[in-house]
């Protein structure tokens, strides 16, 4: 089971440090509200995870190959999901466009506006909305799903109990996934100054936005393994 664990580790290593869905959202997250919002969106998607460690040990994802009907809705609601926060992303780039015309005009003006500081209340509510964001986007993956269930059954070693050895092997995941979105968010944070520039910021929403519509159209035309 060790040398199993160990071959997992380095597959699992190279497939979660591949930039996706997920390691977006953790970025994009991190320059919206900083570290703290990153790490919030990260425990999100690690949740997701968890959710699907525990469905693959007790064989409920195998409901995603064996039922269309089930698949299809798990499919089109995370296509849904993905389309609502695409068009968010690209909504917040032209509202910040909008503000920083607006602070230039007020500037030229003479104009000077102090920055208020963000209240502790809004800051809650946005790590909460991150959180929900991160298990959002990976319980209403389809294809989550079929990773875990097609993935780890193959370094299960013949005779070893599947449940235990299931919730091993996605204990490692989990725990990679969150060493590389603490360095994620690290690299966000070393990098928040030129991240928040108002250009930067809104060139990232942009890509964040049509990156999530990708991965929504993507959604939507996958067939059912």
């Amino acid at each position: 089971m060790l040398t199993s664990m160990l071959w997992f580790a380095g597959v699992a290593a190279l497939i979660n440090v591949t930039p996706g869905l997920d390691t977006m959202l953790v970025l994009r997250t991190s320059v919206a509200h900083g570290r703290t919002g990153g790490r919030a969106a990260a425990l999100g998607i690690l949740a997701g995870c968890l959710a699907w460690g525990v469905a693959t040990a007790i064989g409920l994802t195998a409901l995603l190959t064996a039922s269309r009907p089930a698949f299809d809705v798990l499919r089109i609601g995370g296509a849904i999901y993905l389309v609502w926060l695409g068009g968010s992303a690209l909504w917040q780039a032209r509202r910040q466009r909008t503000a920083d015309g607006a602070e230039g005009a007020a500037a030229g003006s003479g104009g000077v506006e102090d920055a208020a500081p963000v209240p502790a209340g809004s800051a809650r509510q946005g790590r909460r909305a991150a959180f929900r964001a991160g298990v959002g986007t990976n319980l209403l993956n389809p294809k989550a799903g079929i990773f875990y269930m097609s993935l780890i059954p193959q370094f299960i070693p013949h005779g070893t109990p599947v449940f235990g050895a299931t919730l091993l092997l996605t204990a490692v995941d989990v725990l990679e996934l969150a060493l590389w979105y603490w360095v994620v968010c690290l690299a966000a944070s070393a990098l928040g100054e030129r991240f928040r520039r108002p250009a930067v910021r809104r060139r990232l929403e942009q890509i964040s936005g049509i990156t999530f519509l990708g991965f929504a159209a993507n959604l939507l035309l996958t067939e059912r393994a």
